[in-house]
This record gives structure tokens, C-alpha cells and sequence, in this order.
């Protein structure tokens, strides 16, 4: 109680303030996603993602190692996959020769305390663009739920330390559990995206992959509103968590990130696994566009967001800002 109580005590400089500080960050909050194409010392910046580029295997590995060097410990990896390998099944997706799987080996191999968690879903795959196999002009759940199976038994048998499923498929991480576990793979964990919702922020991630839903020569969803969750919903995102632990799931994720705090502090109340946010392409371009326009403190505002997410209840962040954050946060040491 005013005298006696004066909160500014605690703010009257950064010694004390760092002292009292509730939440801090590292460069080990961070989960970093790449890019993967073909060839050989190939880097292609992402034209909607100013920093971030698409990187054959090489220099994907040369990157990893510098990362590593910054201490993050994570990575989330997506392929850029080549039309001419894209169909409706996604059979690419469990090719044990694919892009994905030579990435995965020679990530393990270059530095192989990093954690490597492979996308699950069949949309770099698909020729319509979608996560999973068209059947009657709509997204067939359970078939696609087998071959999400041969894609994660696939990544475990390259290496991966985690799959993370995106697709957003009912019971797929029983599925996946199922059958990571019938192929010897009991200790390859499971991120699930939980609570992935429809969201206008992953424009320029389409960009990079090419994965956005396309015109067809058959009847296919406009978009992916039957399968990724309305944004209108709160409850919603706690039952698909809740489902995914009981299923088997040892990470949650909700996806985007600053736009759904509410809903990652809803998430990390009620369930007992880490939960991680996906930090998405849009919010990531939205402080790029604005910082070259001189209108947002680039590093103030990334350094924000950031600390945002984890105070919100965020275990690891993925984030396009990983690097660049590690390496303002060892220069601020």
C-alpha cells in the first residue's frame, strides 16, 4: 500500500530489473526452421522472408554447424520438393533416398548432438497443395493418417530425433506413436502441432514451399479451413492438445505465435508436456517490412516478441529469428 509499497524500487535501473526479471531467454529456447532444396552449394534467398534462404544440403549442414556454435539446439527442416516428384499419394514423402531423409543423414552426421525434427505432412508433396490425399474432393483423413506413418517411420530410419506432424489430420498421433513404435523407434518423440489454426500469416512459408493449395484438374478445398483450426475458437485448441497428449504427443504446438498468446497460456495450463510456438512467416516479414521502412527498432522489436511468446508459456520457440536473436543475445552478455 502507497507510501509504504513502490513498485518503481524494483525498475530503478537494468542491475536491479535484471535481478527481479521473471522471465529471460537463451539461444537453447530456440528451435530454428530451414529450408532444404536440391543440388550442390545452391542458396536462393526467399524473396517474401528478406534473411532467409533456401539451401541445398551443403551449406544446409555448413549452417547447422553455426548455429550450434550460437547454442541452439533444435531445428525444424522442410523440403522444397520438385514438381515433377508431386502426385496425390505424396509417395516422395517416405522415399528413403528423398530430400527430407539425405537431409536428415548428413544434418546427424555434420553435428549430431542437434536435434532434428522433420515436417509430417504430405502438402510439399502434393500436386493439389494440401496436407493430406484428396478423395471426393476433400482431404481423406485415415488414408492420409498410413502414409503420414511411412513418412515419420521414413525420417526416424534417417535419424530424426523428433517428428512434428502439421498436417492437422484426426488421430494421427496415435497413428504415428503406432507405428514409430512398431518399427523399433521408441525413443523418436512426437511434436504435434496441436493447435495449428487457418491462418493468413503463413503466406510467405507458401512462398518458400511452394505448398500453397492450387487450381486442380479435380474437385480440391480452396484452402485448408477442414482441417487446420477457425481462429475464432479458444476451447477448441485446448481439446486438440489435450487429445494429442493422450495419444502421445511429447511436445504441443500452437501456431502462429504473437497473434495467439492467449492461446498458449490456455494450452500450458492444461497439459504436462512442453509446449512449443511457432514464431510464423508472416510475423516474421511483418517486423522485416517495417524495420526497412525505419517505422519499428528491428532487434527491439524481435527481442520483444520473442521474450513475449516465452512468458506467454512457450518451452521452445521456432522461430526465423533464432539466429539473429542468439547472436544479439552473446553480444549483450
Amino acid at each position: 500500500m502507497f507510501p509504504l509499497q513502490r513498485g518503481r524500487r524494483l525498475r530503478v535501473n537494468e542491475s536491479i530489473r535484471s535481478l527481479v526479471r521473471e522471465t529471460t531467454l537463451s539461444p537453447s529456447d530456440f528451435m530454428f526452421p530451414m529450408f532444404i532444396a536440391e543440388g550442390e552449394n545452391y542458396k536462393v534467398e526467399i524473396s517474401s522472408m528478406p534473411g532467409i534462404y533456401r539451401r541445398s544440403i551443403d551449406l544446409t549442414v555448413e549452417e547447422i554447424k553455426e548455429l550450434f556454435a550460437l547454442g541452439i539446439r533444435a531445428v525444424n527442416i522442410y523440403v522444397k520438393v520438385d514438381e515433377s516428384l508431386k502426385d496425390n499419394m505424396g509417395k516422395e514423402a517416405w522415399n528413403a533416398d528423398g530430400l527430407m531423409q539425405k537431409a536428415i543423414k548428413s544434418i546427424k552426421a555434420a553435428c549430431p548432438e542437434m536435434i532434428v525434427m522433420p515436417d509430417v505432412a504430405l502438402d510439399p508433396y502434393s500436386i493439389y497443395g494440401h496436407d493430406g490425399i484428396i478423395e471426393n474432393g476433400d482431404v481423406a483423413n485415415d488414408i492420409t493418417n498410413e502414409a503420414l506413418v511411412k513418412m515419420a517411420v521414413s525420417h526416424a530410419q534417417a535419424g530424426a530425433d523428433f517428428v512434428a506432424p502439421s498436417d492437422m489430420m484426426d488421430g494421427r498421433v496415435l497413428r504415428l506413436r503406432e507405428g514409430l513404435d512398431a518399427a523399433g523407434f521408441h525413443n523418436v518423440g512426437i511434436m504435434s502441432y496441436s493447435a495449428k489454426y487457418a491462418s493468413a500469416f503463413y503466406g510467405p512459408f507458401r512462398d518458400a514451399l511452394d505448398s500453397a493449395p492450387r487450381e486442380a484438374d479435380v474437385v480440391v478445398p480452396k484452402d485448408k479451413k477442414t482441417y487446420q483450426m477457425d481462429y475464432a475458437n479458444r476451447i477448441e485448441a485446448i481439446k486438440e492438445a489435450l487429445s494429442d497428449v493422450e495419444e502421445g504427443a511429447d511436445m504441443v504446438m500452437v501456431k502462429p505465435g504473437i497473434a495467439y498468446l492467449d492461446i498458449v497460456r490456455e494450452v500450458k495450463n492444461a497439459v504436462n508436456v512442453p509446449v512449443t510456438v511457432f514464431h510464423v512467416s508472416g510475423e516474421y516479414a511483418m517486423i522485416k517490412a517495417a524495420a526497412e521502412r525505419g517505422w519499428l527498432d528491428h532487434d527491439k522489436i524481435m527481442m520483444e516478441q520473442l521474450m513475449c511468446i516465452k512468458r506467454a508459456g512457450a518451452s521452445l520457440i521456432s522461430t526465423y529469428f533464432a539466429k539473429e536473436a542468439a547472436i544479439l543475445l552473446h553480444n549483450n552478455k
